[in-house]
């Protein structure tokens, strides 16, 4: 899984050990060859995407001709399979040649691997079960005909971090729900073909409950929604995240994408599914410390000084090695224990993973440009727009760098019930 860089003593993990780690065979392997492929045209229209804030259409047309987006569709309804732990490798390679696509093919891969075999170890009783099925099926044969699912989290208050139900609503009409709310930060606004959104169920009187949130598949063209402000972020900026309204949007019950209630009970009961972003920034900070190497060592195009005799160069490079194999070790941990029901030790553990991969993502990319030196700052090069990207890591909903912080520590000094009164 080491790119372009050379074979090395500080080179990082690769993606045979990876699938090694996580028992994993074959055709993960030709997953990851596959986006290694693909990747270099994805590094290289990055430039453009993130000086224009545009979405990176080209490479979905590649991951859809390459059957990417029906990646962790179930093969008996055509697609690939994957599970848990190849989304995370293919994600893990996608962001080492680009974020933003990583980033936005997370968002489209919730609604499938969320929807099959997370869902299908839940308590559900057969009436839902047979509900799910076929709803599911719906979606699914779409994503196997090329279209691309978003998924709207955040609302700009505490609902995204799991303390309080969402607050756009779906209330009850004949044959479906009508939908009002808005959703801000929605990637892929304006290129998904569906948005799944999260919202909660409007049940009249009394306080709307988290246990009444419902996941709604909402078609891009439908009446009432509309897509709306501007998109000029710091980084991750071809992720094209707008602010997305929902006015009376009409949708039949055939758009839910789980069961009405079953959100929460995968969310308790399946932490690890809100753990899927740190692949990203898991691949953004290996390509930020393999272009380190080629750049010290006067491979990078252009630039052949070589560099790499310099002790204060080497230290930082081992300063930036140690901080990617510590974030490759608890990562390919928390991802191999990603179950239902995982034990208190192994949620800490995968809130961990998400602080150390995010903030440690950051500081191997400053490393990197202070260790590169000047040129670094450059936009024709790209370590200055992976250091932008990687600082957005912490920052995304549910599990942002506070909340891990916040939940570890509370967890590590309470135990279950107790309280200071």
């Amino acid at each position: 899984m080491n790119g372009t860089a050379s074979e090395s003593a500080t080179t990082a993990p690769s993606g045979a050990s990876a699938i090694r780690a996580l028992g994993l065979g074959e055709a993960a392997a030709g997953l990851l060859a596959a986006i290694d492929r693909m990747g270099p045209a994805f590094a290289e229209r990055a430039f453009r995407h993130d000086a224009e804030a545009s979405f990176p259409a080209e490479n979905y047309q590649d991951l859809r001709q390459a059957g990417f987006l029906k990646l962790c569709v179930p093969k008996r309804h055509g697609g690939l399979g994957a599970d848990y732990r190849t989304y995370m490798l293919v994600s893990q390679r996608i962001g080492f040649w680009c974020a933003t696509t990583a980033n936005t093919f997370n968002m489209h891969v919730a609604n499938s691997l969320w929807t099959a075999g997370l869902v299908d170890e839940l308590d559900l009783s057969a009436e839902e079960r047979a509900a799910h099925e076929a709803r599911r099926a719906l979606h699914y044969g779409r994503m196997v005909d090329g279209a691309v699912y978003a998924q709207p989290f955040s609302e700009a208050s505490s609902a995204a971090a799991g303390v309080s139900p969402f607050g756009t609503m779906a209330s009850r009409v004949e044959g479906g729900y009508r939908l009002n709310g808005r959703k801000i930060f929605a990637s892929l606004s304006g290129a998904a073909d569906y948005y799944g959104v999260l919202c909660t169920e409007a049940k009249g009187e009394g306080a709307a409950s988290r246990r009444d949130t419902m996941f709604m598949a909402v078609p891009a063209n439908a009446e009432g929604l509309s897509i709306v402000g501007d998109w000029d972020p710091l980084g991750m900026r071809g992720t094209v995240s707008r602010t997305l309204l929902l006015e009376d949007v009409p949708v039949p019950d055939e758009a839910q994408l789980m069961p009405p209630g079953i959100y929460i009970q995968a969310a308790t009961r399946w932490p690890h599914m809100f753990m899927t972003l740190t692949g990203t920034y898991l691949g953004l900070m290996q390509a930020a410390y393999e272009f380190t190497l080629r750049y010290l060592r006067g491979e990078v195009p252009g630039m052949p000084v070589k560099r790499r005799m310099y002790p204060t160069k080497q230290i930082a490079v081992a300063e930036m090695l140690v901080k990617l194999e510590l974030a490759w070790a608890i990562w390919l941990r928390a991802v191999a224990e990603a179950r239902l029901d995982p034990s208190a030790e192994e949620r800490a553990r995968a809130l961990a993973c998400q602080y150390t991969v995010m903030e440690h993502c950051n500081e191997v990319c400053r490393l990197a440009i202070r260790t590169c030196g000047g040129q670094s700052m450059l936009k024709s090069l790209p370590l200055e727009r992976h250091y932008r990207d990687s600082r957005c890591g912490s920052l995304m909903l549910p599990w942002t760098a506070e909340i891990c912080m916040d939940r570890l520590g509370h967890g590590a000094l309470y135990r279950k019930g107790e309280t200071d009164e």
